[in-house]
């Protein structure tokens, strides 16, 4: 992403949070960005094109800050999850997310409306999927309703503990709070053999090219994270490490964010990126093009 497009949507961003995203009008953004409204008609279609753009551009923030905490640890960890857990409160409070949800969702605006609800099936995904690194392939079968109960116990809790202390809700005690409540509701949900919802449904709710794959999606996100770490000890200037990042971001848009990848603009991408003749960011590139190449062949083999 280009630096003016990303200085626009950061500009934006503080608008629907100082004024509300009903409230701002494209006008505003333009005034306020300082770009004309030919260059915004560019970058984005619509105001609510421009939201999602803003929205993306955290959530890819985060998954990358987020799977950097899981680099050289065990994923069963339970205190790596609670870091991962804080991290994404404080990002969310840190961007308004919330307030933005909510006003997004008293909206008619269907795009939008759709968005927000993939983007919560997508964190429903990625906390089932860590579910199963903390508490194993044994209790899969009830570990869907229990990141269900779950997402509900931490919203709530966090809630209304903003209400007790004036200061602000204390985002680490909640954290370990629930995680605690967390670790006997998924004993007590095994032991009774109760099920409500069957994890195969995120398969329906979230179909086609969405990552439903769960050992692909996390050992993918891993190996980006590595190779981020290689660009930054293996490629010497600021001005080619930024170069390398943007074509690694672009990889990662095209294969979480696309619901058809296409194949031959990430191979570009990837042509670029071995133009760096280091061994070490040679053996980890050729580790993620491997991990996409089988991707692309077990989705051409389910069409």
């Amino acid at each position: 992403m280009n630096d003016r497009k990303q200085h626009v949507i950061k500009k934006a961003h503080q608008l629907f949070v100082e004024k509300g995203y009903q409230a701002t009008s494209i006008q505003d953004i333009l005034d306020f960005s300082g770009i004309s409204k030919g260059t915004f008609y560019n970058y984005f279609s619509s105001k609510s094109e421009l939201l999602i753009a803003i929205y993306k551009s955290i959530y890819k923030q985060l998954e990358k800050d987020r799977n950097d905490l899981l680099v050289g640890q065990d994923p069963s960890n339970i205190e790596i999850f609670k870091k991962q857990l804080e991290l994404q409160m404080v990002t969310n409070k840190k961007n308004k997310l919330i307030a933005l949800y909510e006003e997004v969702m008293a909206t008619n605006d269907v795009d939008l409306k759709q968005f927000i609800q993939r983007s919560r099936l997508r964190s429903l995904r990625w906390m089932y999927g860590r579910f199963i690194d903390l508490f194993g392939q044994e209790k899969r079968a009830y570990l869907l309703d229990c990141a269900i109960m779950f997402t509900a116990i931490l919203q709530h809790n966090l809630q209304y503990s903003r209400l007790a202390y004036s200061t602000g809700e204390k985002i680490n005690q909640v954290v370990t709070y629930s995680v605690a409540r967390l670790v006997k509701l998924v004993r007590d949900v095994s032991e009774s053999q109760e099920q409500l919802l069957e994890p195969e449904l995120l398969e329906k709710w979230m179909p086609g090219c969405e990552n439903s794959n769960q050992e692909f999606f996390k050992h993918f996100l891993k190996t980006v994270s590595t190779v981020r770490q290689s660009i930054k000890k293996n490629v010497p200037t600021e001005i080619e490490q930024e170069q390398y990042t943007e074509l690694l971001d672009f990889i990662q848009e095209e294969i979480l964010h696309t619901r058809s990848p296409r194949k031959f603009l990430i191979q570009s991408a990837f042509c670029s990126l071995k133009a760096n003749p280091a061994s070490l960011w040679s053996k980890d590139i050729q580790q993620l093009q491997h991990q996409i190449e089988i991707y692309f062949e077990q989705n051409d083999n389910h069409e």
